[in-house]
């Protein structure tokens, strides 16, 4: 696998500033009121700097026939876990499986409210008590550029069978209660054959419905499934993507060139599709069939060779997702469409409202204008 070691800090001021605390989405959907499904949240749209306002189920009637999405079929895994480092609690959340049976892991502090802290990793040679008498050895950080994720080694090589007997979905401090794993999984979710996943769930997907899904299909709207296990969330401003394993099948690498070469639109649901995706795409813009790791970072000077458009939920402020929203819709878009949702009292993180961004342009002459340079 290769590392994201020498990929500088992604630093960006950002002028619509920080996201208030109450507009944190606590709970899903589903639970703030009698009669709410999982497509109860909002729909932010932007084309350009024109936004709109709408509801999530609205989404079949903002797309059209031959339009394509991008799904991420990544099941969440129930990755954290309770350890004790001597007579010290932690809670190892278990972020990605290397190809040496090793697995990058970041260690919390409980916080004594069901959540945690950040806690500083290592330093080598720490020894981490887990359930089963699993014993997890921390040998070295995961990147030159801090020490929040540490690559360790387990000495039972069944982690995910460690995860399924005491591992609990990874929650933050914004949220209100711990959630079963059910409600961390998207409808596109899929067992893979190593029993391997994310993390931390591919949120953008999790609205959708397969009442909704029959209707999209219904209208002639494609499904492209694409695999990609997200690590641990980037905690610390600024910080890039780290290394992740994907997936990008034949079959779907063949829907997504037949709509690029026709009048559909490729949208992405989630930054983790776009990043398989553009991974798989080669400089002349056609997809093929690949697996593997992935370091790619999209920003705006990279651009996007293969996406038209993106479903997202709402990023902070800090985090690096953002320069790939503006790789596909460009700064003054992605700005004004943030001001819009702060204004508008959106609400963020895996359980908030949604972002829809869609090209303004027939989809090969904005495809051509971010990526023909």
């Amino acid at each position: 696998m290769r590392t994201a070691m020498g990929v500088p800090p992604l630093e960006r001021s950002r002028e619509w500033g920080r996201v208030p605390e109450e507009l944190s989405a606590r709970v899903p959907a589903e639970q703030r009121g009698p009669g709410l499904a999982r497509d109860s949240v909002r729909l932010l749209v932007s084309r350009g700097t024109e936004v709109g306002h709408h509801a999530f189920v609205e989404l079949p009637r903002l797309l059209r026939a031959g339009d394509l999405l991008v799904v991420n079929t990544s099941p969440t895994l129930a990755a954290a876990v309770d350890g004790r480092i001597g007579h010290a609690r932690v809670v190892v959340h278990f972020s990605t499986r290397g190809d040496d049976g090793r697995w990058a892991v970041e260690l919390r502090d409980p916080d004594g409210r069901g959540t945690t802290r950040a806690r500083a990793g290592g330093p080598a040679g720490t020894e981490v008590r887990l359930p089963d008498d699993v014993v997890l050895v921390l040998e070295e950080p995961l990147s030159e550029r801090g020490d929040r994720l540490w690559w360790a080694r387990p000495s039972d090589a069944d982690v995910v069978g460690l995860l399924d007997g005491h591992g609990r979905p990874i929650r933050y401090s914004y949220t209100e209660r711990d959630q079963p794993l059910s409600v961390y999984q998207t409808v596109f979710a899929l067992p893979s054959a190593d029993g391997m996943g994310s993390a931390e769930m591919p949120s953008a997907a999790r609205p959708f419905t397969s009442r909704m899904v029959a209707e999209l299909v219904s209208r002639g709207v494609q499904f492209a499934p694409i695999t990609l296990h997200t690590g641990v969330a980037s905690a610390e401003a600024h910080e890039p993507p780290y290394p992740e394993r994907f997936a990008v099948p034949e079959a779907s690498a063949r829907l997504i060139n037949a709509a690029a070469a026709g009048d559909g639109r490729v949208i992405a649901v989630g930054t983790t599709a776009v990043r398989a995706v553009e991974s798989a795409a080669g400089a002349d813009g056609v997809v093929r069939a690949r697996e593997g790791w992935t370091d790619l970072v999209v920003t705006p000077e990279r651009g996007v060779r293969v996406v038209d458009g993106l479903l997202t939920g709402l990023h902070e402020p800090e985090a690096s997702h953002l320069l790939m929203l503006e790789a596909i819709a460009g700064r003054s878009a992605i700005d004004h469409g943030y001001e819009e949702a702060l204004a508008g009292r959106y609400l963020w993180h895996e359980f908030g409202d949604t972002h829809l961004i869609l090209p303004q342009q027939a989809p090969h002459t904005e495809r051509c204008s971010r990526n023909c340079w």
